[in-house]
């Protein structure tokens, strides 16, 4: 299902389906900040397995993020932090990073199998942010890529994103065009915080 939902005008009728499907082991795809996502709840274990199938991967050795809504929501799935790693997230987010914390016991098990860190974004992009807010915990996401070129592109259209991956999910949510740039992927677990990925935040 391919259903559209206008940033500046957000229909919470849209929002609400949205959640339901999520809520029902559902996976959508999304947009964000940098580029369109795959994305279900962090508690649904047969959600999670399916899309570390379409990604290729176990689920317990896959790289996903968590999308929050706010800092409140980040400080209740990671081990407390210190004030310059707070300071550097209450200025960069919302906007284009991934921030690798250290995951807290809040976080589901299959999440801590084998890694003790997460990574946690949120993600400028009021749709995305009204779906977490209404679902009530964070969002599970994994970038989307393109099938035939899975190292390099990303998918912006809606209409080819639906016309490709229609049949292995449950609904689409149309923003509009997405960028084709991801996030930058920022560690804050070692003593001094070092960028992984440059992507399309520039910390300041």
């Amino acid at each position: 299902m391919l259903i559209e939902i206008n940033e500046n005008n957000i229909d919470d009728r849209k929002i609400k389906k949205v959640v339901e499907c999520i809520n029902n082991d559902g996976i959508v795809i999304i947009p964000t900040d940098t580029v369109y996502a795959l994305a279900c709840s962090i508690y649904s274990l047969p959600a999670i397995e399916k899309v570390s199938r379409f990604k290729g991967v176990k689920p317990e050795k896959a790289n996903l993020s968590f999308l929050c809504n706010d800092l409140k929501n980040i400080a209740e799935y990671t081990k407390p932090f210190d004030r310059s790693v707070y300071k550097l997230l209450n200025r960069s987010l919302p906007g284009p990073f991934t921030f690798i914390l250290e995951a807290s016991t809040k976080v589901p098990g299959i999440f801590r199998a084998r890694k003790k860190n997460i990574g946690i974004r949120i993600p400028d992009q009021k749709v995305t942010l009204a779906i977490i807010q209404q679902l009530g915990h964070p969002l599970m996401s994994a970038s989307l890529h393109d099938i035939n070129d899975p190292i390099t592109d990303y998918l912006t259209d809606p209409d080819e994103i639906y016309e490709r991956f229609s049949e292995m999910v449950d609904m689409i949510v149309d923003c509009g065009a997405g960028g084709n740039v991801p996030s930058t992927i920022v560690d804050c677990t070692a003593d001094e915080i070092a960028v992984l990925r440059e992507g399309k935040g520039v910390l300041s």
